[in-house]
């Protein structure tokens, strides 16, 4: 079974003043999460599970989904502030995003498969995508608490 890629791509880029996920960088306006698709579908993952927020679904899906849709299975999950575990609940006035374990637990119900979790504002390189490539793909099948 191939690995699924699992990006993180529900930054709020309140820092940098935008959604700089979505902001091409390369010669042909490539982001930095196409060229960590690019090095992952190389590497022999077989499936694409984005985290966004609702807010910018259209434009996401517009830029990035359509690139990749027919070429790899390709998922979108949603981070909300109030999505939480049963018995927890937002405090009042909380707009700040939970951060990164957050946000891989709204892939749960997706992701059956051994993944990988990257940033989709960071560069990792194409031996990253191999060396985790090859670890995942080498796992039996049914494993679980690997890491």
């Amino acid at each position: 079974m191939k690995p699924t890629l699992f990006l993180l791509a529900a930054g709020m880029g309140s820092r940098y003043g935008g959604l700089k996920q979505l902001d091409g960088l390369g010669p042909n306006g490539e982001t930095i999460m196409d060229y960590s698709i690019y090095d992952a579908i190389n590497a022999g993952f077989g499936k694409l599970v984005f985290v966004i927020r609702k807010d910018f679904e259209q434009d996401f899906r517009d830029k990035i989904i359509s690139k990749y849709e027919g070429h790899i299975p390709c998922e979108l999950v949603f981070q909300s502030i109030d999505d939480l575990p049963e018995g927890f609940t937002c405090p009042e006035g909380r707009t700040k995003p939970w951060g990164t374990n957050h946000a891989v637990m709204m892939g749960a119900d997706v992701i059956k498969e051994p993944f990988a979790v990257i940033n989709c504002d960071d560069f990792y390189g194409r031996d990253s995508f191999q060396v985790m490539g090859k670890f995942l793909a080498a796992l039996p099948e049914g494993s679980k608490n690997v890491y």
